[in-house]
């Protein structure tokens, strides 16, 4: 997919530099260049998924299995035919976002090909997903008072980190620019939904696709991305 940026046809790096964040949840696809698959639509997946969706609205404490359970329409006791407790639900939607968030979707990236630049693209493609990118926030926001999720989201940031290391790694030399460029299309992947600054002839998502195609280019170039 692409975007016209003052009559130039770009990627569409919103997605690109989205790649951070995970697929739609609610997926059913994977072949054909399709998002990855949620988990099955089984019971068990089913309080997976509306613990994440708590999670997204309210923080780890509104996660409680009464509520749950009223919102997915079940009984309380239905819960702990699959869970020891609110405690095993948690590790297990952690579970779950780290599976989608990450690894699903760079082993769809790199078993699908295409130049390094075009691996990175398409991995915006595929985690384009507001939904998880609230659960991604959340997720932040909960390591601040949970360090066993903190060391979770530390050793997933790592993993992202390196695929874009290795992505860059392929067209660029310097190490120090490779780190630089690394670092900066994490952040913006992160940082993007916070900016409110205006960009004067730019829409928001123009200016930050003209942000990732930019990190794209190969090394020593200087014309504008075609």
């Amino acid at each position: 997919m692409a975007s016209a940026i003052r009559g130039t046809v770009v990627p569409d790096l919103y997605g690109t530099v989205y790649f951070i964040y995970t697929v739609p949840y609610t997926s059913n696809t994977i072949n054909g260049g399709g998002p990855i698959p949620a988990v099955a639509r089984t019971t068990r997946a089913r309080w997976i998924e509306a613990g994440l969706d708590a999670l997204a609205r309210g923080g780890p404490d509104a996660v409680r299995v009464e509520t749950l359970a009223a919102e997915l329409g079940v009984t309380k006791g239905g819960f702990y035919g699959y869970f020891d407790g609110r405690p095993a639900l948690l590790t297990e939607m952690l579970d779950e976002w780290e599976r989608r968030c990450t690894k699903a979707v760079i082993a769809q990236a790199d078993a699908e090909g295409g130049t390094p630049a075009d691996r990175i693209r398409r991995v915006g493609q595929l985690t384009y997903s507001e939904d998880l990118h609230r659960i991604d926030l959340a997720i932040r926001a909960w390591a601040h008072h949970d360090q066993s999720v903190a060391t979770r989201l530390h050793a997933i940031d790592n993993e992202r980190m390196n695929f874009l290391r290795k992505m860059f790694g392929t067209f660029v030399t310097d190490p120090d620019e490779i780190e630089a460029r690394s670092t900066l299309m994490f952040g913006l992947a992160i940082g993007r939904h916070f900016i409110v600054a205006d960009h004067p002839g730019y829409t928001t998502r123009e200016a930050i696709q003209l942000a990732g195609e930019f990190l794209l280019r190969p090394s020593g170039t200087n014309s504008s991305a075609g």
